[in-house]
């Protein structure tokens, strides 16, 4: 993505954060923006990136679908391999490298994913700023881009300078790449989205409250340190309990499975404490970005 359509965005959200109106979640103080972005985003999504995306799943056999996202993928392992060494993950760095350079000999340009035994991992430097103790700031809506926050587009923007499409010097490939690289992925999540219409009353909510958790979880390597609740304070107990994995049969490589969530347990009924509630927060990792 063209790296001066980033900066526009990030300067949009800047210039009319004053006038927002301040929404009831503190992590998105730009709320009633972020929901005109989005619904500007959702209805690009159905008049044109949806249908597109469709086609090409119709249209492309399944071997050439994996081809292609294993191309991508290997592209993006360039991104993940400087991400590892910033964040002085050595061992990661080392299997991510040598993936991209066996799949890009080996397995001709990354089509192939031949060094599938070695672990992939998922980094960014938005990932890294958040690794040195970066706050997250706001949540963003980006036009076309989607969920984001101030760190992650910075994160977004960095990243884009040594992209490996970035350096192609023939335009129109260039172009062409990026629009396969985005209908490829939007492809991908047609399934999950019929799981976001069937568990999400207000969709903008869930996509934000699935972002900023996924991205949480994402920067602790999956073990974020518990938040402390105002319910914990007042006499609650939290203890982290496994939610069901959903059977295989159900899932696709693209959709990781729910995976912890944090129950509220009544402490002992006092005088000064008589719990009312009982809260139920569920990190759920999806493929939103």
């Amino acid at each position: 993505m063209n790296a001066i359509r980033i900066l526009i965005a990030l300067a949009a959200v800047a210039l009319t954060g004053c006038a927002a109106t301040h929404g009831k979640n503190p992590a998105d103080p730009l709320e009633s923006f972020n929901r005109g972005v989005y619904q500007f985003n959702d209805a690009v999504d159905k008049a044109i990136a949806k249908p597109v995306a469709q086609g090409y799943k119709a249209a492309m056999p399944l071997p050439g679908q994996v081809m292609v996202s294993n191309f991508f993928s290997n592209l993006d392992d360039v991104i993940v391999t400087l991400n590892d060494l910033l964040q002085f993950k050595f061992a990661q760095a080392a299997s991510d490298g040598s993936r991209f350079l066996f799949n890009s000999t080996f397995g001709v340009f990354g089509l192939l994913d031949v060094a599938h035994r070695l672990e992939k991992h998922d980094e960014d430097f938005g990932q890294t700023l958040g690794y040195w103790g970066v706050g997250s700031g706001p949540y963003i809506v980006l036009p076309i881009l989607g969920p984001s926050t101030v760190r992650d587009g910075a994160g977004l923007y960095v990243d884009s300078r040594p992209s490996r499409l970035r350096h192609v010097d023939h335009i129109r490939s260039r172009n062409q790449l990026y629009l396969t690289k985005a209908v490829n992925h939007r492809a991908q999540l047609l399934d999950q989205e019929k799981i976001l219409d069937e568990a999400a009353l207000d969709r903008y909510e869930f996509i934000r409250d699935a972002y900023l958790l996924r991205r949480r979880s994402l920067v602790y390597d999956g073990n974020p340190p518990r938040e402390k609740y105002e319910e914990e304070e007042n006499g609650f107990e939290y203890q982290e309990v496994p939610i069901p994995n959903v059977p295989s049969s159900q899932q696709d490589n693209t959709t990781p499975p729910l995976q912890m969530a944090s129950v509220a347990i009544t402490a002992p009924e006092t005088d000064a404490v008589r719990p009312s509630v009982r809260k139920v927060w569920i990190a759920q990792r999806t493929g939103i970005r």
